[in-house]
């Protein structure tokens, strides 16, 4: 007979587990995150944790294993779309994502891909891009450059460090830049983060669009 005590019986999954630290970092920020306070929050002993998430790495990769899959969900292109539109659309939908979960930011730009559910989602989305003629090492490049860029320019727009604004130039006066900076400041030129991921993300899948036609 199998021992009863083998499984913590709390009600808990892994993903939510998984949800619920997301949910602490946003609030919390990363640093602040362990099995005991994250335990706490879930009203249960940080070592019960352990029978779903063996160590606080497998716990950050599972973290960003649910954003990146999220993502995938929210994107949706139709399987027939082209690749390009795959590319596109699934930045965008990590951009909102990231967007949604501030405080993960952190945690995503300097964690690789790394679960076996991530891993198997980006080798579908690879094969998507390759059944359409994209050579692999292109296919590679593109999403890994779009996905980069992506979380480096959410990181620029939305990241955090205690003292500084919340945005770049957001202090700034007018009156204290150079004339052109000022005048841009004055109307607000290039201050639209939204239009500057998606020309910039264009360009990125433009690029690699034409080395894949050469």
């Amino acid at each position: 007979m199998a021992d009863r005590r083998s499984r913590p019986r709390t009600g808990l999954t892994r993903e939510k587990i998984l949800d619920a630290a997301i949910a602490f970092v946003d609030e919390h920020g990363p640093e602040a995150l362990s099995t005991r306070r994250l335990g706490a929050a879930l009203g249960v002993e940080g070592m019960t944790l352990y029978h779903y998430v063996p160590s606080k790495a497998v716990l950050l990769d599972g973290m960003v294993e649910r954003l990146v899959l999220q993502a995938a969900d929210e994107a949706g292109p139709a399987q027939d779309a082209p690749w390009t539109e795959v590319v596109r659309d699934t930045a965008n939908a990590l951009r909102a994502v990231l967007h949604r979960h501030p405080g993960m930011l952190a945690v995503i730009a300097t964690r690789p891909v790394n679960s076996p559910a991530a891993l198997v989602l980006f080798d579908r989305t690879l094969g998507r891009l390759h059944s359409q003629g994209v050579p692999l090492d292109l296919a590679m490049d593109v999403l890994n450059a779009a996905m980069t860029f992506t979380i480096g320019h959410t990181l620029a727009e939305i990241g955090r460090t205690p003292g500084t604004p919340a945005a770049a130039f957001e202090s700034a006066s007018p009156s204290d830049a150079g004339p052109h900076l000022g005048e841009a400041l004055a109307v607000g030129a290039g201050l639209d983060f939204e239009r500057r991921h998606h020309r910039t993300l264009a360009m990125i899948i433009d690029g690699y669009a034409a080395l894949a036609v050469c």
